[in-house]
């Protein structure tokens, strides 16, 4: 008797507004004959065109869950700086409303395992779990919370808001970072990541996790952050290029926009 068929779900996460990153990547995802998209979150804020990508997620994502920049900038809090209210001026008002509304998890069931999609953590979208961290917090990333609904323990749990791709395995179980899409910071690439396995099926059904790799033309992007008049461009166009933390810049004496 034949397995059912293997499907293939590509995972992105923290667009941060780079439309020509997030192009750059949907069109790789395509050429691999991938239909299901599912985006963790930060689609907006720090980079120039958040509207545009926010358009995009929608026509191409079949589900988004909300990252911290999506209450940063969609919610209704008064902008804390003048980056901050730029990127909120810059989205449409609908949208501004979609996104805020986006749920915070999201379940799915792969190879017989629960598949859990948070932006940062089950927690809520502001706890952050580095790649080094404790057994303590490796163990809290898989519980469910009122967060996650409640709904039973994760098998696999999937997360973007690092920036920084990983995939670590224990006895609670396995650990994806499917890093960033248009702000890298462990290098300055792309990055996003396949899951591999058959949508309700049974345990022993085959499941399998890859990371993807995909260049694109970043002084383009920089150019049309500096067409656009975005604030804190130095920061951005220094992590783009460098994928080194706005952050360190200073102390590494990285400068130039």
């Amino acid at each position: 008797m034949s397995s059912p068929p293997c499907e293939r779900i590509a995972l992105v996460s923290d667009v941060h507004g780079n439309l020509t990153a997030y192009r750059a990547v949907l069109e790789d995802i395509a050429s691999r004959g991938i239909t299901r998209v599912i985006n963790l979150g930060d689609v907006i804020g720090k980079g120039p065109r958040g509207a545009d990508c926010t358009a995009l997620t929608r026509q191409r994502c079949e589900a988004t869950v909300r990252g911290n920049w999506e209450v940063f900038v969609a919610g209704e809090a008064e902008p804390v700086s003048a980056g901050q209210a730029w990127w909120r001026e810059e989205l449409p008002a609908e949208a501004r409303r979609w996104l805020f509304a986006l749920p915070g998890s999201l379940d799915l069931q792969l190879s017989g395992w629960r598949v859990r999609l948070v932006h940062a953590s089950p927690v809520d979208e502001f706890t952050r779990v580095q790649r080094e961290h404790g057994p303590e917090q490796f163990a809290m990333m898989f519980a469910p919370t009122a967060f996650t609904g409640d709904v039973g323990p994760a098998d696999v749990v999937a997360y973007g808001d690092i920036h920084d791709p990983y995939l670590r395995s224990g006895k609670e179980g396995t650990l994806v970072n499917v890093g960033s899409v248009g702000n890298q910071l462990d290098d300055p690439t792309p990055s996003y990541a396949i899951l591999e396995g058959v949508p309700d099926g049974e345990a022993q059904a085959p499941f399998g996790v890859q990371f993807v790799r995909v260049g694109y033309d970043v002084e383009a992007e920089i150019a049309a952050a500096r067409a656009l008049g975005m604030p804190e461009l130095e920061a951005y166009a220094i992590e783009l290029r460098t994928g080194v933390y706005r952050g360190r810049h200073a102390q590494l004496g990285l400068t130039g926009a």
